[in-house]
């Protein structure tokens, strides 16, 4: 029989990704939620919480999910730059394809809500798009972005 804690460890860093993704789904929206309460603009909201997520996201990934545990200076810089701009990359991917996939005839109601199947298709690649780039990327071994 399969033990859970052996599936968690084989396969923990894409678990802690997972993992950390709910949490910066909650971080994005709670951020939205006191932006729009404290009466601050939807449209500035909805960025400055996109940021807030990023930037907490960018965190638990560098230390949670891919153990890059430098703390030198030069290192965090390229890594938050290179983080911010693969997510600006899939979210421009994302813009563009969910649009393109409503046109293809994607605009079903998976959970009541028309177009969520597009959503949904969208959301799943831009999550393994987001993964991909940050394992290769930002915080790949032995490159000079995750020595430290």
């Amino acid at each position: 029989m399969l033990d859970p804690k052996e599936i968690f460890l084989k396969h923990r860093e894409f678990a802690m990704y997972i993992i950390c993704g709910g949490f910066t789904i909650l971080v994005s929206w709670l951020s939205y939620a006191v932006f729009v309460w404290a009466g601050i603009d939807l449209n500035v909201s909805n960025v400055a919480s996109w940021v807030c997520g990023v930037t907490f996201a960018f965190v638990v990934n560098k230390w949670l999910v891919f153990s890059s545990k430098s703390v030198e200076a030069s290192v965090i810089a390229k890594e938050l730059g290179s983080f911010f701009g693969a997510r600006i990359l899939t979210g421009v991917i994302a813009a563009f394809m969910f649009p393109a996939l409503l046109g293809l005839g994607m605009d079903q109601s998976v959970f009541g809500v028309a177009g969520d199947l597009a959503k949904g298709v969208t959301s799943g690649l831009e999550i393994a798009l987001n993964y991909v780039l940050s394992k290769y990327l930002v915080f790949a071994r032995g490159t000079s972005a995750a020595k430290g």
